[in-house]
Parts: C-alpha cells; sequence; structure tokens
C-alpha cells in the first residue's frame, strides 16, 4: 500500500524580487508565502527549511510514540525540534544538517530505554530515511 500526499507551490518573478505560495493536500497551508526574503532574510512567511523542519519533527514524534508502544511505554509528552541547516556548499546552498532536540516525558520509562528508543527512531522514521544530511540529536527525558 503506497500512501500519496502532495504540496503545491506557484513561483513567479526572479529569484531575489519574486514571489511565491505554497499550499498543502489538506489545505492546512493554503497559499501560505514564501520567497528569498523569507528563507535568507526576515520576510514574513514561510521557507523549505522550517517546512522540512516541521516535517522532520512530526515524523520522529510518531516514530518515537510507536516504539515506545512496543516497550509497554507511552509517553505523556513528546516535545521534538528539527533545526535544518542551510549553507553555502559547492557555489551552491545545501542541506547540510538537521538537529532534532528532544524532550519527552514518559512514565515508567529508563534512561536506557529512552535512548534506544529515540536513537532507533532518529535512524528509521520515513522523514530521517528521506534525507542525506546528517541528523544529530540531543534527547532528554524528563
Amino acid at each position: 500500500m503506497a500512501i500519496k500526499n502532495f504540496g503545491t507551490a506557484h513561483w513567479t518573478g526572479n529569484l531575489k524580487k519574486g514571489k511565491g505560495t505554497v499550499s498543502t493536500q489538506t489545505g492546512v497551508l493554503n497559499e501560505q508565502p514564501y520567497g528569498f526574503n523569507t528563507r535568507f532574510e526576515d520576510g514574513k512567511g514561510t521557507n523549505p527549511e522550517e517546512l522540512i523542519g516541521a516535517a522532520h519533527a512530526s515524523c520522529f514524534s510518531m516514530a518515537l510514540s510507536m516504539i515506545l508502544e512496543g516497550h509497554d511505554l507511552v509517553a505523556d509528552d513528546i516535545d521534538t525540534k528539527a533545526t535544518v541547516h542551510l549553507e553555502e556548499k559547492d557555489g551552491g546552498f545545501a542541506v547540510t544538517k538537521v538537529h532534532l532536540d528532544v524532550t519527552a516525558k514518559i512514565p515508567n520509562a529508563t534512561e536506557e530505554q529512552f535512548a534506544e528508543a529515540s536513537k532507533t527512531a532518529k535512524e528509521n522514521c520515513p522523514i530521517s530515511k528521506l534525507l542525506t544530511a546528517e541528523i544529530t540529536m540531543d534527547a532528554k527525558l524528563v
């Protein structure tokens, strides 16, 4: 079974002065603005890196909850921040790294169980598998 979801983008103009909008199949994002100013400056709107960060953070959190369930553990809270690093590289730009900051409250979980489950989720969530950038993580059980 293949699940297919989509996002769309519309762009007009050149790189620096052009503008675009991004939308998702569900409509949760509907013609949200993006452009050079939202990616490289402080313009209002979104950018590809924050969208990748949100996708990675949500995917990781879901994967971690699934892995914990396999150990008869249920998290009260999993909070994940995925920081996507966009850097100049080889005459252009590349996403070189994603760093996950994870804080979780999981009743009855040991540090060892949490560390192993977090590592497994980091390596195996579908978005981690998609990315070729280095993925690092700091994970805290509270």
